[in-house]
């Protein structure tokens, strides 16, 4: 006892070692690999909208939305869907009527289709009735002479047929919105052929910009006067009223050519117009 008395004390020293420096820790690795990683996905996010459609983006958004069908009726089946196909016109997708050509929606398109089929067939039956209108022309020399009047055009709108003032054969009586016999006979021909079609249409009348020094100036009322005129030929030659969507007047605004104040300027335009415009 008296021999351990005289024993050095054990001294026991507890060294912390800190994961802080150099070599010794891994977790700043993770970190910067999830860095990466959401880097390369910003990229491709920026290449992907840089080059890629609207509609391509919309199926890509819709991928990575999936939607789950749900049957307007029990068909009688014990499956998902209650006996109906995915693709049939009975299953609703979200706030969608199906993945179907016949009614599609705006906000979210069903699976697959979208109608493009029918808007490309809608494009080949108007360039169709352009033609047809072109070939009016050759029927007859009073038939050419109306068509001198007119020029035509395909648009997001539709097939625009602009009918307007010669230098020596105006459409209307000077500065009222009385037709010459001559915008009588031109409205008989687009009658006939916008009735090739079911398509809504829409008039809308232009004039030419009158002298500044005029205390009334016309220009509104005259070209929605004018427009109101051409929408009662069009219906007196045969087309249905119900067809007529919208009359509308832009008075000078929009001048067909450089000169405001040139008789060209002077001009109904006649639209018919594509599905849900």
């Amino acid at each position: 006892m008296a021999g351990q008395g005289n024993a050095a004390p054990v001294i026991i020293k507890r060294k912390k070692v800190s994961g802080d420096g150099g070599h010794h820790g891994g977790a700043w690795k993770v970190a910067y690999a999830d860095f990466v990683t959401a880097m390369m996905a910003f990229f491709l996010l920026m290449w992907l909208l840089n080059a890629t459609t609207e509609k391509q983006r919309k199926g890509i958004a819709d991928y990575f939305n999936p939607t789950v069908p749900v049957n307007r009726v029990s068909g009688g089946g014990d499956g998902a869907f209650g006996g109906s196909s995915l693709f049939s016109e009975e299953v609703l997708a979200q706030s969608g009527t199906g993945a179907s050509a016949m009614r599609p929606t705006d906000e979210r398109q069903a699976m697959g289709v979208t109608g493009e089929d029918d808007a490309a067939t809608e494009q080949k039956a108007m360039e169709e009735l352009d033609a047809a209108l072109k070939a009016v022309g050759g029927e007859s020399m009073t038939m050419e002479r109306l068509l001198r009047h007119v020029v035509t055009r395909l648009t997001d709108e539709g097939l625009v047929v602009e009918v307007f003032d010669l230098p020596d054969s105006a459409l209307f009586d000077e500065g009222t919105a009385e037709p010459r016999q001559v915008l009588r006979d031109l409205s008989v021909v687009v009658s006939e052929v916008f009735a090739l079609a079911e398509n809504r249409v829409a008039v809308q009348g232009f004039v030419k910009t009158y002298p500044i020094t005029l205390i009334d100036n016309p220009v509104w009322d005259l070209s929605a006067q004018r427009a109101q005129s051409a929408r009662n030929l069009l219906e007196q030659a045969g087309t249905i009223p119900a067809r007529i969507h919208r009359i509308t007047g832009f008075a000078d605004r929009k001048p067909a050519v450089s000169d405001p104040m040139a008789d060209r300027n002077n001009r109904l335009e006649f639209v018919l117009l594509r599905n849900h415009r």
